[in-house]
């Protein structure tokens, strides 16, 4: 039988047409195959910690995106007077939660994660521009092995507690984030007694959990060099932000992302 030139252009369409659509098919059959055995259970409740020379508060931007993509978010308000009381502190909020939980810690706050994490309730952790010491580490004497950051110099001493200066918070603490803004955190940055950085951890729950770290690179209150040695010893899964230490205000959508995937909801 002849077929006209139309006809067979038609024809020929067609079956190109279904020889893709079968393609595919089967190669969306044979990623899912791959992929699904993969994803892990979907984790609701994330309670985040706050570092030094901060409260609770820093967390609002990132817990206004976890919100809206259904977590449950708890802040951990802790004194800043020793690591036993943040820890006792964020034991306490993980004790009210319902189910497998991320905990997430910034700066000085990544010590309390690392010993409170240990908690079974704890599925994985997730690390801001924070401390990651191992088992009764000495944080301090591991960070002289780095350069010195500028913050450090900044810091005023009154009656065993302590506080940023102004200039100091502005540029090195905050830096990045603008100056008006800057000024609010300044004026309700918490003040650290003198015993809070003597403590040591007894537990290091990154060597047990799985564990993500964001690398602030522009962070002049932990050496970022430091973050990526402690980021790649725990063998995290590590983002770099272009951020100051203060990269949860300033870059909230890439720690919620980097919250998100701890929880097993991106890939």
């Amino acid at each position: 039988m002849m077929l006209n030139r139309r006809t067979f252009s038609t024809a020929l369409v067609a079956g190109v047409a279904t020889s893709i659509l079968a393609g595919s098919a089967k190669a969306r059959a044979q990623t899912s195959s791959k992929i699904r055995p993969e994803v892990r259970p979907r984790v609701r409740n994330v309670v985040l910690v706050h570092g030094a020379y901060a409260d609770g508060s820093c967390w609002s931007e990132v817990v206004g995106l976890l919100q809206q993509a259904g977590f449950n978010a708890t802040v951990v308000q802790h004194p800043l007077t020793t690591l036993e009381a943040g820890v006792e502190a964020t034991r306490r909020a993980i004790a009210l939660q319902d189910g497998p939980t991320i905990l997430v810690g910034h700066s000085f706050a990544g010590m309390i994660v690392s010993e409170a994490g240990a908690d079974p309730k704890v599925s994985s952790l997730v690390y801001v521009a924070a401390r990651a010491p191992d088992a009764g580490e000495d944080y301090t004497a591991l960070a002289k092995t780095f350069a010195p950051p500028p913050a450090s110099a900044g810091l005023v001493w009154s009656a065993g507690y302590g506080k940023l200066s102004e200039e100091a918070f502005l540029r090195d603490f905050a830096g990045g984030i603008p100056r008006e803004k800057a000024r609010i955190l300044y004026a309700v940055q918490g003040p650290i007694s003198d015993q809070l950085f003597s403590g040591k951890t007894t537990q290091a729950a990154w060597r047990s959990k799985p564990s993500w770290y964001a690398v602030s690179t522009e962070d002049r209150t932990i050496n970022p060099d430091l973050e990526r040695f402690m980021a790649k010893r725990m063998n995290a899964k590590t983002i770099e932000v272009k951020a100051s230490h203060l990269s949860l205000i300033s870059h909230p959508r890439e720690i919620t992302q980097l919250i998100s995937e701890a929880a097993g909801q991106l890939s």
